[in-house]
């Protein structure tokens, strides 16, 4: 599976996940057909790992790919912190 980060949700609700996912928060998103396929999506999450999620705690965004490239360069600056 690729790790590269192809788009972005907000989340909309932690479904129970409080550790692993904020409300309101922005994550990256990880390419996986198949998790699509079933209205999951595959996040970075809190802990920052990757996990499947469904879909419907997270609302797709539709940036520019300067703003993209800004986060993405963040993501890995933060996951590198750890």
């Amino acid at each position: 599976m690729s790790t590269t980060i192809t788009s972005y949700v907000l989340c909309i609700d932690d479904g129970g996940y409080a550790e692993s996912l904020e409300v309101r928060k922005i994550y990256p998103v990880l390419p996986d057909d198949k998790a699509a396929s079933r209205d999951y999506v595959r996040i970075i999450d809190e802990t920052g790992e990757d996990y499947l999620y469904p879909m419907k705690y997270f609302v797709p965004l539709s940036l520019s790919a300067d703003v993209i490239g800004a986060l993405t360069a963040r993501s890995i600056d933060t996951n590198t912190n750890r």
